[in-house]
């Protein structure tokens, strides 16, 4: 043991870097994406430290050229969870006994080597596996998430630091962060690389044990990454990887009474099934389970008519179609006033007719895949639903003979009710509603009432009476509220990323206020002179 108390490596944002066509890390990564493209890798689960090939084995496709077989994940079954929480609880005493430092240790040395040596390899997996073109992997699967590493260690000693003061003579206030008593279950979303590692690395730093399930179809850049933590230190049995279907892990990992708290990303309708499994169960367990979860997203960009038309036509289209509108936090309508339109309707068509899309190999394309083809489908017969009702502004077409493409889309409704306006789709869709000038204190109240969810949003303006208007008015609508800007591209550190509502219970990825809630407090006194005599003085 060491009796000190360590400062940690001041945490600042990971560079983001070009990939410029000439440029040495463009040809780098290019020679790890052809590596990765000719192997096809067997992906266990992993339980207590030991890799799990179960033989019950699901193929890994790229989305954007789906007859290209990358992996083979081997999926879990009763034996494997009910394995999975015997080794959670026996690995539980040792990791929380460790020094902090030790558990910050390993996720700063992870985060060391992502920014170096596994950057490719982890950013390549990412591009392939989750069709995202090289700009959006090196935000997500390396910036992010050597954010997320190095910034929630800062946190965590912030937070041990916070100590009660000792006001009374001859007594001493303490406060112990206890971990969660149990296992904390993670559940993985496909779309991000670094939330799918954060949400079982921020329970683990504060000494829990976890059961994390990835999403099948992001399996490939969650493997290379649980073997970076493992190459870092990380002990077996602290995390434990599932792979499987929801169905297969959840009710069975919900149903135990050691389970300490749930850490969700994904669908509103999944995670609040979870909840009330666990409302049903809740006399069963040790302790009430801490429930963290960030859902679906119908998020909006209004525009006032004092805003720049050419600086809104790039945020929808940005905040609309990176990632093929696969981001919680995409734009998917929008309010433009009618003085505006024209000009707006300009820019849109003329920007997405510029956007390539196609396999991200080929760097000069902006969109490319959706994930699978049950995505695909569902997005296909919206876009013939839309086709029927709405006017195609841009777009409106689907193509998966080779990959599963959807094109960026752009439909104007008449009504601000219209489905569109209300569905959140999770694809490259968006809808357009426009608006009399005269109506912006009516249509903030649209914006703001329409949608069940309430996760990001932004305003555009120039006037800042329209500006703070819209801050009053949308308070409740948007966990993240950008004004002139994009709402997309929280940066941890700065913008602390969650919604309520529909959206989650807004416990900030990226933020201290995330892993409060994975510690448990205990206060502690300590009197060093006790009284000797029972009596009070207003006894005489």
């Amino acid at each position: 043991m060491f009796a000190s108390i360590a400062h940690v490596p001041p945490p600042v944002n990971e560079p983001v870097k070009g990939y410029a066509p000439a440029s040495a890390e463009r040809a780098s990564l290019e020679r790890e994406l052809a590596k990765q493209s000719g192997e096809v890798i067997e992906i266990p689960c992993v339980i207590g430290g030991k890799y799990v090939y179960t033989g019950r084995v699901r193929e890994v496709r790229m989305p954007h050229d789906h007859g290209h077989v990358l992996a083979r994940v081997h999926l879990c079954g009763p034996a494997e969870v009910e394995a999975a929480v015997a080794a959670s609880e026996s690995a539980r005493h040792d990791w929380a006994a460790l020094p902090w430092e030790a558990r910050a240790a390993v996720l700063l040395r992870a985060a060391d080597n992502l920014a170096g040596p596994w950057r490719d390899r982890v950013n390549a997996a990412t591009m392939l596996g989750q069709s995202k073109t090289v700009h959006q992997a090196e935000i997500d699967a390396a910036c992010e998430l050597i954010d997320f590493w190095r910034f929630n260690v800062s946190y965590y000693r912030k937070m041990l630091e916070e100590q009660p003061p000792a006001h009374s003579p001859g007594v001493w206030n303490r406060t112990d962060l206890r971990p969660l008593d149990g296992f904390v279950f993670a559940v993985a979303p496909f779309n991000f690389t670094s939330i799918s590692l954060n949400l079982p690395t921020a329970p683990a730093l504060v000494g829990n044990t976890v059961i994390w399930k990835p999403a099948t179809t992001s399996v490939l850049s969650a493997w290379h990454l649980y073997q970076l933590l493992e190459r870092c230190g990380l002990p077996g049995g602290v995390i434990n990887m599932l792979n499987g279907d929801g169905p297969d892990v959840g009710p069975r990992l919900i149903a135990r009474p050691e389970l300490g708290g749930v850490h969700f990303t994904g669908s509103t309708g999944v995670f609040q099934g979870m909840w009330r499994d666990i409302g049903a169960n809740i006399a069963n367990y040790r302790s009430y389970p801490r429930i963290v979860g960030e859902t679906g997203g119908k998020d909006f960009i209004v525009a006032h008519p004092s805003a720049e038309a050419r600086s809104l036509a790039v945020a929808i289209a940005r905040g609309s179609f990176e990632y093929q509108g696969q981001k919680c936090s995409a734009s998917s309508r929008v309010y433009v006033p009618r003085s505006l339109w024209g000009a707006v309707r300009e820019h849109l068509v003329g920007i997405v007719g510029e956007m390539k899309q196609g396999d991200i190999r080929d760097f000069t394309n902006f969109l490319g895949a959706v994930i699978d083809e049950r995505a695909f489908r569902k997005h296909a017969a919206w876009l013939d639903r839309l086709r029927s009702e709405t006017e195609i502004v841009t777009g409106g077409h689907a193509d998966g003979s080779t990959g599963w493409f959807v094109e960026a889309t752009v439909a104007r409704v008449s009504d601000p009710r219209h489905a569109l306006m209300e569905t959140e789709l999770f694809g490259p869709i968006v809808g357009a509603y426009v608006y009399e000038d005269a109506d912006w204190a009516q249509t903030l109240q649209i914006v703001d009432q329409t949608s069940p969810y309430a996760l990001t949003g932004a305003v555009f303006a120039n006037d800042r009476r329209a500006v703070e208007e819209a801050l009053v008015a949308l308070r409740h609508a948007a966990g993240n509220f950008y004004i002139n800007d994009k709402p997309t591209g929280a940066v941890v550190g700065q913008q602390p990323f969650g919604g309520a509502r529909a959206s989650g219970t807004n416990d900030k990825a990226g933020a201290a206020a995330n892993l409060i809630r994975w510690v448990s407090p205990r206060s502690i006194k300590e009197t060093f002179t006790p009284p000797t005599d029972w009596r009070y003085p207003f006894l005489g």
